[in-house]
């Protein structure tokens, strides 16, 4: 159905199997409007380079429409029709297709921050609280999926202490049943995650060296074209199978994770199961903080701040 040459996991030119994305040039809106009109499961479509005449554009009803022209008069028009016929529409002001902007916007992934558990092993107060570099543990989290490129995120918490930390900065979601274990934190966030999204980016509250790299590292390799339903951060350790949150997970996989309980994750339902999970190496540090070893050591890769002499 066209020729742009784009590697975005689940685009297509050809007839497909299940829900995907289209990208096309201008010149061949006509026909991927006839394959949307007839796909229920073409869920979003990109058109890169805008023709001069704005078609019949109501099979779009329902879908995400992204736009992608130089010209701003054109963005204009075809915008300002998709928002009359109550189409959802995005558009990129450029003469070339930029892949990064493309694939996020045809495959959002929105973040969860896993903040409901205890700490058991780490005395005192709630540990996601505990001060790194002069901000709460569970803030660098957040910031790491917010600032890498995650489309919405949601921390789910029990703790007060930990609403409070977060400040309106995210969406919060209350787990009543967070003493059953992990599994019930990740299916809260799971329910929470807006109908666009496509995949769901699991972090711990604990980890505050993962930073924004490593999410966009993540992101980047989970919307690549042949990419597998889950994509993880590489780590050196064979006990956790090589691998590290966070992890994206596709929609498809999330109904095994409704089906989990007790403390199980999405480690449970990817392991013994290599068809499904991408390893990649990311930067960023996927260490997280159980002890108050942990957090020393965390801490010392932190120089102090030297106070300012006065005159």
């Amino acid at each position: 159905m066209g020729d742009l040459d784009l590697a975005i996991r689940g685009r297509t030119y050809r007839e497909p199997e299940g829900p995907h994305s289209m990208v096309v040039r201008g010149r061949d809106l006509d026909a991927a409007l006839q394959h949307v009109a007839s796909r229920e499961d073409c869920l979003s479509l990109a058109v890169v380079g805008l023709p001069e005449q704005v078609p019949d554009i109501a099979s779009l009803v329902g879908r995400r429409l992204l736009l992608v022209d130089g010209d701003s008069a054109k963005l204009r028009e075809f915008a300002e029709v998709a928002i009359r016929a109550g189409i959802e529409v995005e558009w990129i002001r450029s003469a070339r297709p930029p892949f990064e902007r493309l694939a996020a916007a045809l495959l959002p992934v929105g973040g969860i921050v896993l903040a409901a558990g205890k700490g058991s092993r780490m005395p005192g107060s709630q540990k996601l609280l505990l001060d790194i570099d002069g901000v709460p543990m569970v803030r660098h989290v957040f910031d790491a999926a917010s600032e890498g490129g995650c489309h919405h995120t949601v921390v789910v918490y029990t703790d007060d202490d930990v609403q409070k930390a977060i400040n309106g900065r995210a969406e919060l979601v209350f787990n009543p049943q967070a003493e059953t274990g992990m599994a019930s934190s990740l299916q809260v966030g799971l329910k929470a995650m807006r109908p666009e999204v496509e995949g769901a980016m699991v972090l711990l509250g604990d980890q505050p060296l993962v930073g924004s790299r490593t999410v966009a590292t993540l992101l980047r390799a989970w919307r690549r074209e042949g990419s597998r339903p889950a994509v993880a951060a590489s780590q050196d350790t064979d006990d956790l199978g090589g691998w590290a949150p966070p992890v994206i997970l596709s929609r498809e996989l999330w109904g095994d994770l409704f089906a989990l309980q007790g403390d199980a994750g999405a480690r449970q339902v990817l392991q013994g199961r290599p068809e499904l999970l991408d390893i990649v190496p990311a930067p960023g540090r996927p260490d997280d903080i159980d002890t108050p070893e942990d957090y020393a050591k965390i801490v010392q890769l932190f120089p102090r701040k030297r106070p300012r002499q006065r005159a």
